[in-house]
């Protein structure tokens, strides 16, 4: 037991470590205005155009770091400042957004694999933790029922490791067009790799934690058990 709170403290501690180098990384960039004088918004929309992409909206949503692709309604949603600002941040953000849109039109596989399991995710994640707690503390007398939050959450950490591979190409796309389009300078083109590098990094402590996570249930199950 002293193990798995060991393991989620240092699960938790990376967390906390990569997010905030990640807001001072883009706070930093945020600096770094774009001699192009293209704003988030700008930025996406070429980026979709030379892509061929023309039936995806490019839109403004409320709030900071809500920035997403929405394949349902094809829509690249950028959060206030993204949209509005012409800075490296802001550039880096747009294009991997708009990486997730090519993703789509060209039925990149992980992406569908994704967008497939999305509703599944979506329920399991609300009832989750009631069934795991209810397994805890029935541990004793019904044990199946953790074994059920288990592999419920099981579901929730495969969806965390399929995240990876469809944010990390999203983000090589991006970084790719704005090398061969040369939309950046040279430094306005390394900090947006920086950003989007330790925007990547913020995935890889997810789904880490998420295993650490379901190993520590099941840890919990396995003590049940034994006694």
């Amino acid at each position: 037991m002293y193990i798995g709170w060991i393991i989620m403290g240092l699960i938790m501690l990376a967390s906390w470590a990569v997010s905030n180098r990640l807001q001072g990384k883009f706070e930093k960039y945020s600096k770094l205005h774009l001699q192009n004088g293209m704003s988030g918004a700008e930025i996406a929309e070429k980026m979709l155009a030379d892509n061929g992409i023309r039936d995806v909206r490019v839109i403004s949503t409320p709030g900071r770091l809500t920035d997403h692709y929405n394949p349902a309604d094809k829509t690249v949603n950028l959060s206030e400042a993204v949209y509005n600002q012409r800075n490296a941040a802001a550039a880096a953000v747009a294009a991997h957004e708009c990486g997730h849109a090519v993703q789509h039109a060209t039925a990149y596989s992980w992406l569908a694999l994704r967008s497939t399991l999305v509703p599944a995710v979506s329920f399991a994640s609300n009832i989750v933790q009631w069934i795991l707690i209810a397994g805890i503390l029935l541990i004793n007398t019904f044990p199946q029922l953790l074994l059920i939050g288990i592999v419920v959450f099981a579901l929730t950490t495969l969806f965390a490791f399929i995240t990876l591979p469809v944010e990390y190409d999203a983000s090589r796309r991006a970084l790719a067009w704005l090398e061969n389009k040369r939309m950046l300078t040279r430094e306005e083109q390394a900090g947006a790799k920086d950003a989007l590098t330790w925007a990547a990094r913020t995935y890889v402590v997810a789904a880490i934690g998420s295993l650490g996570t379901l190993l520590y249930y099941i840890m919990i199950y396995m003590g049940g058990r034994r006694n």
